[in-house]
């Protein structure tokens, strides 16, 4: 059954009404949906919802809901991840991945190494665009709610949230570092930060700025591994040993 994603506004008792115009394409002229077709909804709030098409007009489709239900978070944790931002569109695709992989929160990262410099008046539409990709994943990979795709941020901007986090990581090539596994596997923290830096690694300042802000260095491997790699990688090993 076919998912897409509603405003909490736009559900009332047992009446629900879809008003984007890309879902509507989508609903109509691709998988060519029609009256009495039932759908899932979900409102982004661990809520989801049976319901069929009770209407269609151009610009609105109304439904009915048949059954409401929880959906519980599949994560038992709260994962961060800052990752910097590599070359061509690879960062849309870390943004898919990524919320296949049920991070809760994506933070582009602007590192001193980092080769993409973004303009003011373009980043504002990057993360337009990055949304809409973790909402169309999101919706593919039948999440319960969507991830938050922050804005272009500074790696001492995020440093700066430190608080917020019980389990700092950063990636590092550096020679003092632990394991994944050690770090993660012992732990009962909910929520966690890891750090991405760029195919150059973080500069000696970032790393001894993190280990101050609380973050431990870890190793992702033996190999040397591009910033996409990295980040899917790393979104993996929290999901088997937290998930556990």
């Amino acid at each position: 059954m076919h998912k897409f994603f509603v405003p909490r506004e736009n559900i009332r008792a047992q009446e629900a009404v879809i008003t984007d115009k890309k879902d509507i394409h989508h609903l109509k002229d691709v998988l060519r949906l029609r009256k009495g077709s039932s759908i899932l909804l979900s409102d982004g709030e661990n809520s989801e919802y049976t319901a069929w098409i009770k209407n269609m007009a151009s610009s609105e489709v109304f439904l009915s809901i048949q059954k409401r239900q929880a959906y519980p978070c599949a994560c038992n944790y709260l994962l961060t991840v800052a990752c910097a931002i590599p070359k061509q569109s690879r960062f849309d695709d870390i943004v898919d991945k990524l919320t296949q992989l049920g991070v809760a929160r994506i933070i582009p990262l602007e590192t001193q190494r980092s080769v993409v410099r973004i303009d003011k008046k373009k980043k504002m539409l990057r993360q337009q665009r990055w949304q809409r990709i973790a909402l169309s994943a999101a919706q593919q990979s039948r999440r319960a709610d969507i991830p938050v795709v922050a804005p272009v941020m500074k790696i001492e901007e995020v440093l700066s949230e430190g608080t917020a986090y019980a389990l700092k990581i950063i990636a590092a090539l550096c020679e003092k570092r632990r394991t994944l596994k050690e770090i993660i596997s012992p732990c009962t923290h909910r929520n966690i930060l890891i750090l991405i830096g760029p195919e150059g690694d973080f500069t000696e300042k970032e790393i001894a700025g993190a280990e101050a802000k609380g973050c431990i260095p870890v190793s992702v491997g033996a190999n040397v591994l591009r910033v996409d790699t990295a980040a899917i990688a790393v979104a993996s090993f929290i999901a088997i040993y937290e998930d556990r």
